[in-house]
Parts: structure tokens; C-alpha cells; sequence
């Protein structure tokens, strides 16, 4: 019977060749374990923010004022459809009503450019939200709170909605009143019980038209 082979009897270049598949292998295998795994402890400490896999656009979103009750903010991450994990600032309001409420986003499309989608609604009577939730990486306007707590530990949250709370450890505040007027927003999700829209109007047009 023929013996079979062992490693002393491979040429260099065979031991050569199956080291380089093997660092080829790990190289692709790593990064695909890394996401999988960063995802599974977010998902396990309750860090994922939207519900859903968010689109790979961010869209902007601005009212002439806010009036909301049960504010919360906190940090978290969203997911999109790679399973590539986004940090966002969760903005969370039990009730909210804003008035002229802005919403755009922009796609370029190969051979016709710029594409915008505008939405606007409550230019006369004001948007009404409950159990609002926005996924944003960037907010600004002029604010006031009422009873605002900063610094307080986001699982321990209370005056948002019932699932305003983020991970253990992490920087969060909390009020019982907001209000923000000249609202701006960079967003990639918003979630709500109930939205309702007040002359809702959506339009599509050529080029780049956003609400700032």
C-alpha cells in the first residue's frame, strides 16, 4: 500500500500556495464575522434603533416650531440592508406636533442626475405625532425644556415613550417638555404610533430642492 503523504513530502511552493489561500480565506472571513457579531450584541443590549433596515440615503426634515411632551435622547446605532451598523442620536417624543413640517430627499440616477422628493404638511394646522422616535446625526434650532435631567444613564429613562431607553452606561437626557423653533434635522429613520398629516402634499421634480 502506498503511504500517504505528509507535510515534509510538499514542495515549498505547495505549503507556500496553502498558506496564502488559508491568510486569503481569513482576511474574507473576518470582517463578515466582525459585523455579524457587532450586531448580534447590539441587538442583544437592545442598541438598534429603527426596526427596519434603513435605506443607504440620510433625508432632511425641518418645522418652523416643535411642541413636544416626554422627551428623550439617546445614543443607539441603526442597521441598513448590509448589516453595517450606523451611530445615531435617538430623538424620542411621547407627544409631538410641528408646524410646517418639511421632508426631502435627494437620489442621483445614472444619465438623468439629481432626483428630489419633497413632502410638506400642517402649514395651517400642526403635524401630530405620538410615541416618536428619529434617527438622526445631526439637529439644530432653539430649544427649551422643561424639568430636563442630563446625564442620566439611557436604560434608566422614563419621561419618553415606553421604549425610549437605551444601552446601560451610555450619556443620555430626558424632559418633560421641548420646545424647538426653526427646527432642522439630518435623519436616516423616523418611527411613530400614529402620524398624522395635516395638508400633506408630496412632490418629484429635477435637481436638488431640499428643505434647507
Amino acid at each position: 500500500m502506498t503511504d500517504s503523504p505528509n507535510l515534509s513530502d510538499l514542495s515549498d511552493e505547495d505549503r507556500g500556495s496553502g498558506r496564502v489561500r488559508w491568510r486569503r480565506f481569513a482576511l474574507l472571513t473576518v470582517p463578515a464575522v466582525a459585523v455579524t457579531a457587532g450586531l448580534g450584541i447590539a441587538l442583544a443590549q437592545g442598541a438598534l434603533a429603527a426596526s427596519f433596515a434603513v435605506s443607504g440615503q440620510q433625508f432632511k426634515v425641518s418645522a418652523k416650531s416643535l411642541q413636544g411632551e416626554g422627551f428623550a435622547q439617546y445614543g443607539s446605532v441603526d442597521v441598513n440592508a448590509r448589516e453595517e451598523l450606523i451611530p445615531v442620536a435617538v430623538t424620542a417624543i411621547r407627544e409631538a406636533k410641528l408646524n410646517s413640517l418639511c421632508q426631502s430627499v435627494v437620489t442621483t440616477l445614472p444619465v438623468i442626475g439629481d432626483i428630489s422628493l419633497n413632502l410638506t404638511a400642517g402649514q395651517k394646522k400642526p403635524v401630530e405625532a405620538s410615541n416618536l422616535f428619529v434617527d438622526a446625526t445631526q439637529l439644530s434650532g432653539d430649544a427649551v425644556f422643561t424639568n430636563i435631567e442630563i446625564g442620566r444613564d439611557a436604560s434608566t429613562l422614563d419621561k419618553g415613550p415606553a421604549d425610549a431607553q437605551g444601552m446601560q452606561d451610555l450619556f443620555a437626557q430626558q424632559a418633560d417638555t421641548v420646545s424647538i423653533t426653526d427646527l432642522q434635522q439630518t435623519a436616516w429613520a423616523t418611527n411613530a404610533g400614529t402620524f398624522k398629516l395635516s395638508g400633506l402634499r408630496m412632490d418629484i421634480s429635477k435637481g436638488k430642492k431640499e428643505c434647507f
